[in-house]
């Protein structure tokens, strides 16, 4: 295909024009047809150098199949990961165990709660005191991470101390 000079681009756009317009007239009530005319890269009129750019990331987007194009993306999000770690400030480094360990505490708080309300429902009548070695042995979590979450049910008003030391009653 040879490239497309100005004025031969100018009469072409005219016709397409006109043809549409014309199918348009015709056809009301039918689908709309559309041409698409293909340029080549060579062309350079006004928006010549977009159309060149578009030729050319069309090109390379062909170029590869879409496996490789998804294991692009996947090593570069992984470069991108390991970047940010790298480059990641002290604090932020320092930071990040302690924000893991509140999330664990707030799991393990909402586990307990859970555990509370479903041996309530279970047996409705009575209140739920657990022991804390027993609650741990249950969620199979060390006793003292168990009694730190209590503690943090406690400041919620959750759970209270049970007069038994290393009891405590949950509330429904």
């Amino acid at each position: 295909m040879a490239a497309i000079k100005g004025s031969e681009w100018q009469s072409t756009t005219d016709h397409i024009i006109d043809a549409v317009s014309i199918l348009e007239h015709e056809n009301e009530h039918r689908t709309l047809v559309i041409f698409v005319l293909r340029i080549e890269a060579g062309y350079s009129g006004p928006t010549g150098s977009r159309i060149q750019m578009m030729n050319f990331l069309a090109g390379i987007f062909s170029l590869m199949p879409l496996r490789w194009w998804i294991a692009l993306i996947v090593f570069a999000s992984g470069i991108a990961a390991i970047c940010l770690r790298v480059l990641e400030t002290d604090r932020a480094r320092a930071k990040r165990p302690e924000q893991k360990r509140k999330n664990e505490l707030r799991l393990l708080a909402d586990k307990i709660s859970v555990y509370g309300n479903s041996v309530h429902r279970r047996y409705p009548t009575g209140d739920v005191i657990v022991g804390e070695r027993d609650l741990a042995e249950q969620l199979r979590k060390r006793p003292d991470a168990v009694v730190t979450a209590l503690n943090l049910l406690l400041n919620e008003q959750k759970v209270q101390r049970a007069p038994l030391n290393g009891y405590w009653k949950l509330n429904a």
